[in-house]
């Protein structure tokens, strides 16, 4: 990406959010979508597993993804994922109760962008009643657009006292 103050290409800056200008300094934000996602002018030189298009790294909750701009899906790294969810619904009230997950997406066989194995679709152990697909091999997770939301905006059952 060039800077738009002076034409200069942009450097993407440690903080993983903005890129800043070596000539005359000016620092970009890109603007979040209707997902939250920042998308970063930087190929991830991987294809998505859906839609076959290009992923893009990007930014959610101050976090380094890999985001699809046609689909919206995203892949996210497993080790993250409990993280992220729990900065986004910081400061949210409890969700209402949801419909019950697609099971024909337990069938749908996708290949991790990475590697190009299968991954495994199967239900998420956490609230949302969504189905994702996961990578063990490299350790990242697809999540279809709307699904991470499902799981930040699920009520959390671990909270409720035991009868």
């Amino acid at each position: 990406m060039n800077c738009p103050s002076c034409g200069a290409p942009m450097q993407l800056k440690a903080d993983l959010e903005s890129f800043k200008c070596p000539y005359c300094q000016s620092v970009y934000f890109p603007e979040k979508n209707d997902d939250g996602v920042r998308v970063l002018d930087e190929p991830a030189g991987q294809d998505c597993p859906l839609c076959k298009l290009p992923l893009a790294h990007a930014v959610l909750a101050n976090l380094r993804i890999v985001y699809c701009t046609g689909c919206h899906g995203m892949l996210i790294p497993m080790q993250a994922l409990e993280g992220l969810v729990e900065q986004l619904r910081a400061g949210q009230g409890a969700g209402a109760a949801q419909a019950a997950a697609d099971s024909e997406d337990l069938r749908r066989a996708i290949n991790c962008p990475q590697c190009h194995h299968p991954m495994d679709a199967h239900f998420y152990a956490g609230p949302g009643n969504v189905v994702i697909d996961s990578c063990e091999e490299c350790c990242l997770i697809w999540l279809d657009r709307g699904k991470l939301m499902r799981i930040v905006h699920a009520p959390d059952n671990l909270d409720s006292p035991d009868f």
